[in-house]
């Protein structure tokens, strides 16, 4: 079977298909025109987010099996398309799993104790220890929405608090025993904290906007490793300036392309986001919760896995 790669990966990748058999060939510059005039040549498709794989595309891969996706979710796919054309489409999202785990709870910590704000400060010479007394997690309630693999690992490295965790999934029967699964109305009763951990789909763009924000009971901080486009900006910045949300950790932005790789599509800068880079209650990271070194490795090391027990 020959495999194109479109994007780069862990070594991992190709060495380990190579040896299972495979011919890899490799293409990390040509447009998605260029490849999809040749893409009926290979068996198999590796990508991460360089370009959308839509109807078109998928009509031209006249013998494609499978579509590897190096990342957790496969919404830049035509997913339904793609399987009523019999092609096998493979995700690693316990590839990184891990690291939005800890990536959240590090974004959740410094918030609660002002980090950023605080190592600002003394760098600038300011020593100042009122202004910056933090929160305690514990006692507190997490909810999560999305109780998946990222989900359930955020739950996990909760495990070493005091806290009581809450998750609202569409799926029934997902809890276990780091988290209880509630209805949504009674994950904003209760929650302080609230954690994003779904997929980009019709149901979840737009999902946190004025009225959802307004449904909890309490003020409460937002944590989002999951989507931007789950998150309306604007919204959460009016829930900042109110106090309805406390503090925001965000890695994930709406104004971000499909690709993940680019922020705004033009030089215009929204207000709302002006407002969140002056915010001393706001952490931003540029989509790399998911990120780290080890998670390279394995999200390369399950697509391996996955090809080889489907195809070899």
């Amino acid at each position: 079977m020959k495999i194109l790669h479109i994007d780069t990966n862990h070594p991992l990748l190709i060495n380990q298909l190579n040896n299972l058999g495979f011919t890899n060939e490799e293409d990390y510059t040509a447009s998605k025109d260029d490849i999809q005039k040749r893409i009926h040549q290979y068996d198999g498709f590796i990508i991460r987010s360089r370009f959308s794989i839509d109807a078109n595309f998928i009509d031209a891969a006249t013998n494609l099996k499978f579509i590897g996706r190096v990342g957790a979710g496969l919404e830049n796919i035509d997913c339904d398309y793609a399987e009523s054309k019999g092609i096998t489409l493979i995700a690693a999202p316990e590839g990184n799993r891990n690291a939005v785990g800890e990536h959240s709870l590090a974004m959740l910590l410094s918030l609660f104790n002002k980090l950023n704000k605080a190592d600002k400060e003394v760098r600038q010479g300011k020593w100042l220890r009122e202004a910056n007394r933090g929160l305690e997690l514990d006692g507190k309630t997490v909810g999560l929405i999305g109780y998946g693999n990222m989900g359930k690992a955020f739950a996990k490295k909760l495990r070493g608090f005091d806290v009581t965790v809450l998750c609202y999934d569409l799926k029934p029967n997902v809890a276990d025993h780091n988290a209880t699964q509630v209805s949504l109305q009674e994950l904003q009763e209760r929650s302080d904290v609230l954690s994003l951990h779904t997929p980009e789909t019709p149901l979840t763009i737009g999902m946190v906007n004025e009225t959802f924000i307004n449904g909890f009971k309490k003020s409460f901080w937002l944590i989002n490793t999951a989507r931007g486009k789950s998150v309306v900006t604007s919204h959460l910045m009016s829930a900042l300036q109110s106090g309805k949300i406390l503090g925001a950790g965000l890695d994930v932005l709406e104004y971000e392309k499909s690709s993940f790789e680019n922020l705004f599509t033009n030089n215009d800068m929204p207000e709302a986001f002006k407002y969140l880079i002056t915010s001393e209650n706001v952490i931003l990271s540029p989509h790399v919760a998911g990120w780290t070194i080890e998670s390279k490795e394995k999200l390369s090391q399950t697509i391996v896995d996955k090809i080889k027990a489907k195809f070899c």
